[in-house]
């Protein structure tokens, strides 16, 4: 399938502490972790109740494309050598797979998502929740593509809603191709060429980042938003159900996380700083009531720049939020420890 665009994971990306290899209460992360082949033709779907694939997407093509600061392509490094470190508080039963990389290097940047969105529907085929590291955010539009095809399997027209956090409608036109800031428009494109339902709310958006055609975009678009002052100064209530209010009308939800939509204090290592951005404990707080719909079916973080990034803070954090996700879906299953 994806043969040389694609490197399975590397045993040195999951390295950490060992308290114990018998006494799993012990264990972290990169003890449990298991090497996922999407190129072996043997592999058979899952058959356990909940398991988790990482897939990483080391591209900033589409940031340098945006006239942005380069530096996410190093993010899957960085936010793998987080989590490595982080406890298994759930069961055995849960069981995390790592898929490696795609290879974006000397390729383009529609390639690479192409080669995602393959990786993608892959994982979902093999009955796995994919966790997508970024890179750049253009990573949503191939994520995208992967769920889409994964679900036209059963239905042509999936009702598929993306709930994104970020601090950017990222809905600009894209004349000369796909950058990190247009994804969410040529999803509109492709829904509208394809006559499939069109459902995006973008939680976090910051006045002063977006234009004033950007906002008008988004009300041609239907797209839903809620401003990060409303977050900020609003009552939590009613956003949750301004949120809740969208997942009722969907089937399926894509989540995905740019970080920048935090403030510099807890996101430093962003192309685009927020000063005036989101505390995490809130974002945490909707993703963890998004997810307990039970109609997540994928997740990503993009974004994360160790280049920028201060004592790998940002990189941190978005193993904090992985950890949130992975944790709040294995109780659910009532496989929490």
């Amino acid at each position: 399938m994806l043969q040389e665009n694609y490197r399975p994971m590397d045993k040195n990306d999951w390295q950490g502490r060992i308290d114990s290899v018998i006494n799993y209460d012990a264990f972290r992360w990169h003890q449990w972790v298991k090497p996922l082949d999407l190129n072996r033709d043997d592999l058979e779907p899952f058959e356990g109740k909940v398991g988790f694939a990482f897939i990483g997407f080391p591209s900033d093509e589409g940031v340098k494309r945006n006239k942005g600061r380069t530096g996410t392509a190093k993010g899957p490094e960085s936010i793998r050598k987080e989590l490595s470190h982080l406890p298994c508080s759930f069961s055995e039963k849960v069981k995390l797979f790592d898929a490696g990389n795609i290879i974006c290097k000397n390729r383009t940047l529609e390639e690479n998502q192409k080669h995602l969105g393959e990786a993608v529907e892959k994982i979902l085929s093999l009955n796995l929740f994919p966790i997508v590291l970024g890179g750049g955010h253009a990573v949503a539009f191939g994520h995208y593509k992967g769920i889409l095809s994964h679900l036209r399997k059963e239905n042509e027209k999936p009702n598929i809603g993306i709930i994104n956090f970020d601090a950017h409608f990222d809905i600009r036109p894209y004349p000369n191709g796909g950058t990190s800031g247009t994804m969410f428009r040529q999803i509109a494109d492709v829904c509208e060429e394809e006559d499939i339902n069109y459902s995006y709310m973008c939680v976090g958006i910051q006045k002063h980042s977006n234009t004033v055609d950007l906002f008008k975009t988004a009300e041609g678009l239907g797209a839903n938003y809620i401003l990060a002052k409303d977050i900020r100064n609003g009552d939590s209530w009613n956003l949750l159900e301004t949120i809740d209010k969208f997942m009722r009308t969907q089937d399926h939800i894509y989540m995905t996380i740019c970080a920048d939509v935090f403030s510099t204090a807890y996101a430093p290592g962003v192309s685009a700083t927020q000063p005036l951005g989101l505390e995490p404990e809130k974002v945490l707080n909707f993703m963890k009531y998004i997810l307990k719909s039970k109609k997540v079916i994928s997740f990503d973080i993009a974004e994360v720049s160790p280049r920028f990034d201060q004592d790998n803070t940002t990189a941190n954090l978005a193993a904090v939020l992985i950890f949130s996700v992975v944790n709040t879906i294995s109780k659910m299953n009532n496989l929490s420890i």
